[in-house]
């Protein structure tokens, strides 16, 4: 990216050596000659960074730096001084100035400051602009993705959501099926009622029948007092049934009665309850094979896949990964209290290289453990798990085949960059394209 400086210092000399200077190490300048002129310059708003000299006539760098950092707070703005102003300029760092140099500054070291002032100031838009991201591609609270197979899941949850139909998400493990089922219920009517969670899978078949449909005083050994079964609890609200494909033959049969008939009665007990609850139900089993396999019944499935939910692997949806990446670094960072702020581009090249087994589940332990190791504001290969560093060394890229061709290339780019060790530019010369062009179809803007 060309950086644009502006330098204000009633001293020709000075004002016209560091725009020669800084023009030489690729930057754009423009000058001012007093703090009036600086102001009315910064005002067109396409300037990056401002060095001023501490004394000028009318408006002086203090003032003028005051009044960029109340328009734009945390703006970079360095000051000029002379050794008889040291005090006033170590001031105005207190005040929000990026450093302060007395006069004549050594060049290497301001420019130096320069190049760290921009970065951070780069990092700081970045990351606003990837928070601005986050928020308009989240379908709710728990919810992130930009990707064609992403916007087809919310299209469908965004369409049954407010329903009472019964819903069945598919999907592997760590695909995130839990995270569907709490988007459907903030869509729901139910919302402000109960979202019950039952995890299927984690318990046998006398417990699970127990959880839930509850239990009289007596109905089997343990069983000292009544218990409320998690149909009751749900009662108005949602109950989600994780891993539904592990239940055994008799629950399935009791939970086909509860979905046609709304009524159930304890275990041991002889009254029947009446329940008003939305079933939403989770798999990573094809259930149309458990059907043929003779292990799940095929009344039940209908009953349950009213409106079905198929939730695309990691490996099929990269370019959600920059968006869930960044969202589970600021998580993260701010749960272990650390100032980490950004994942570095060879970084992010491991995380689109890797094939993601475990899913968002792998992803979210991934950056967890990064944020933990990382002892820098950026994340580097270095702090990602073994598994990570060492992914996609190979020269070859995988397409799924169920993604559109924008997201295709992206993955190319993406391939590309980290073939050619991050460097942009070799990346664009080996792909026939410009710089320019690589950065217009990720999608970001240029950089150095």
């Amino acid at each position: 990216m060309n950086f644009k400086l502006l330098i204000a210092d009633d001293e020709k000399n000075i004002r016209e050596g560091l725009a020669r200077t800084f023009e030489e190490d690729g930057y754009e300048t423009v000058c001012a000659a007093d703090g009036e002129e600086a102001w009315k310059l910064f005002g067109k708003g396409d300037i990056d960074l401002v060095i001023t000299d501490l004394r000028m006539p009318g408006i002086d760098g203090e003032e003028l730096m005051r009044r960029i950092l109340s328009l734009i707070p945390g703006f970079p703005v360095i000051i000029l001084t002379g050794h008889g102003s040291i005090d006033n300029a170590i001031s105005t760092t207190r005040e929000g100035a990026w450093y302060y140099f007395t006069k004549p500054p050594n060049l290497d070291q301001l420019s130096l400051s320069v190049k760290r002032a921009l970065e951070n100031r780069m990092l700081v838009l970045r990351n606003r602009e990837l928070a601005a991201e986050i928020e308009r591609s989240r379908l709710s609270s728990s919810m992130i993705g930009k990707s064609s197979a992403m916007k087809k899941v919310f299209d469908t949850i965004s369409r049954a959501g407010p329903t009472k139909a019964s819903i069945l998400i598919t999907g592997e493990s760590g695909v995130g099926k839990e995270l569907v089922a709490d988007a459907i219920h903030e869509l729901s009517p139910r919302r402000d009622k109960p979202l019950v969670k039952v995890n299927c899978a984690a318990l046998s078949e006398s417990l699970l029948e127990s959880e839930l449909f509850g239990h009289e005083k007596g109905a089997f050994t343990g069983a000292v007092s009544r218990r409320r079964g998690r149909f009751e609890l749900a009662n108005e609200g949602t109950l989600f049934l994780d891993e539904i494909g592990e239940i055994d033959q008799n629950i399935q049969v009791k939970l086909l009665r509860v979905l046609q008939e709304r009524k159930f009665e304890r275990v041991g007990g002889e009254g029947t309850i009446e329940t008003d609850v939305r079933i939403i139900a989770a798999t990573n089993k094809d259930l149309k094979e458990e059907i043929e396999k003779g292990n799940f019944r095929e009344d039940l499935y209908f009953r349950l896949n009213v409106v079905g939910v198929a939730v695309p692997p990691l490996r099929d949806r990269k370019d959600d990964i920059p968006l869930m990446a960044a969202s589970f670094l600021r998580e993260f960072a701010a749960e272990n209290g650390k100032a980490v702020e950004e994942i570095h581009e060879k970084a992010y090249s491991r995380l689109f290289a890797y094939d993601w087994p475990g899913n968002i589940r792998e992803l979210r332990n991934c950056i967890e453990s990064a944020v933990v190791m990382c002892s820098k504001k950026v994340i580097t290969v270095d702090d990602l798990p073994p598994s990570l560093q060492s992914a996609g060394e190979e020269d070859s890229v995988r397409i799924p085949l169920n993604i559109s061709y924008d997201e295709a290339e992206k993955l190319i780019l993406r391939a590309a960059i980290h073939f050619h060790k991050g460097n942009k530019s070799k990346a664009a010369e080996a792909l026939g394209i410009g710089r320019k062009t690589l950065h217009r179809k990720l999608g970001e803007s240029e950089d150095d």
